[in-house]
């Protein structure tokens, strides 16, 4: 199926998707192929939103990344987020070198939200909230932390 073509430019598509919410370049490009603009296009209007610094996969990656933390998310969820996005690796990766946030206390925060001073006496109970805070994001220790369990009860 062909895609019919667009009535405006690729330039003024690009300035339109970024002046809703900011976007990751790959995820720009993808919406502008997708429209039926050629790669020529989507490649000069990507060059004059990155000049004008309308465009900025470190920036973006910031906001997913305090975004995810509001939400509740762990680091291996906003991590995930950030590659389906198409942020590059060396990007999210310069992001995370200095990062002092401590992921073990928002992981009990998140855990504490959820289920309050509520009793964990099941295994099944044990499990429900292991398998959710995973979900979120969280790596096994943090999540051993968050519920305060041992090693040996697993």
């Amino acid at each position: 199926m062909k895609t019919k073509k667009p009535t405006q430019s690729a330039k003024q598509a690009a300035v339109r998707y970024l002046s809703r919410r900011d976007h990751a370049e790959q995820e720009l490009q993808q919406k502008l192929l997708a429209r039926g603009f050629e790669q020529e296009e989507v490649d000069e209007a990507v060059a004059l939103c990155q000049d004008y610094n309308w465009l900025d996969d470190a920036r973006f990656a910031e906001r997913l990344l305090n975004n995810g933390i509001a939400k509740g998310w762990g680091l291996l969820r906003i991590r995930q987020e950030m590659a389906h996005k198409g942020i590059h690796e060396e990007v999210v990766s310069h992001l995370f070198e200095d990062d002092e946030f401590d992921w073990f206390e928002h992981a009990r925060e998140i855990a504490q939200r959820k289920y309050g001073d509520s009793p964990m006496d099941t295994d099944k109970e044990k499990a429900r909230r292991l398998r959710f805070m995973q979900s979120k994001g969280f790596d096994f220790e943090q999540v051993k932390y968050a519920l305060d369990v041992d090693d040996d009860e697993y």
